[in-house]
């Protein structure tokens, strides 16, 4: 068993054996998907952190874009993301397929934990990504305007996520929540940062 497949189906001791021989960490699976981002993509936290600490590339991308950093960041994947962190090797201004930084898909997907992490670090919290968006517009325009969006547009408010930033139609992100009746987001934008 090679060490892709080791992390494909999460096992550890397998990982941990060939970590020890003279296994590189980079091969790729014919998705261009390393090792890392499959133990990644199965929050497989303790393969990561054995492959971290090999050196893996937490920012080496796949087919579709997506890297071990960017996917965790995305789907939430907390405790990998914070091991990635913790090199000092991610790189904070590496896009997705959609040119979104990874906070982005964190706020549209819901992770309100993971994008506190993200907001711990230097990302830009008003990137505009290939669609005319920032995480604050895709925290309204992607959500149900329910608690969990709330909390991520009140941790991107906070941080100081500019409201005044509109989409490619000239809609700011308290129109779009205005619009779809989004009352308790509305207010939260109107708000601006607690101080």
């Amino acid at each position: 068993m090679n060490l892709l497949d080791a992390a494909r189906i999460g096992d550890v001791e397998t990982v941990r054996s060939l970590l020890g021989g003279d296994t590189g960490t980079e091969m790729r699976d014919p998705d261009g998907r390393t090792p890392l981002l499959l133990a990644t993509r199965r929050d497989e936290v303790e393969i990561a952190r054995l492959l971290i600490e090999a050196g893996a590339d937490v920012n080496a991308k796949d087919t579709i874009r997506d890297t071990p950093f960017l996917y965790a960041g995305a789907e939430g994947r907390d405790a990998i993301l914070r091991l990635i962190l913790a090199t000092g090797r991610a790189d904070l201004r590496d896009t997705n397929r959609y040119g979104g930084v990874a906070l982005i898909p964190a706020a549209h997907h819901g992770h309100p934990s993971t994008v506190r992490i993200l907001l711990e670090t230097d990302i830009d919290v008003d990137h505009i990504n290939d669609l005319g968006w920032t995480a604050l517009i895709e925290a309204v325009i992607l959500s149900d305007g329910g608690p969990v969006h709330q909390e991520i547009v009140g941790l991107l408010v906070d941080a100081g996520a500019d409201p005044r930033i509109a989409d490619r139609d000239g809609v700011t992100p308290l129109e779009h929540a205005r619009k779809r009746g989004f009352r308790e987001i509305a207010e939260r934008i109107e708000a601006g940062p607690r101080s």
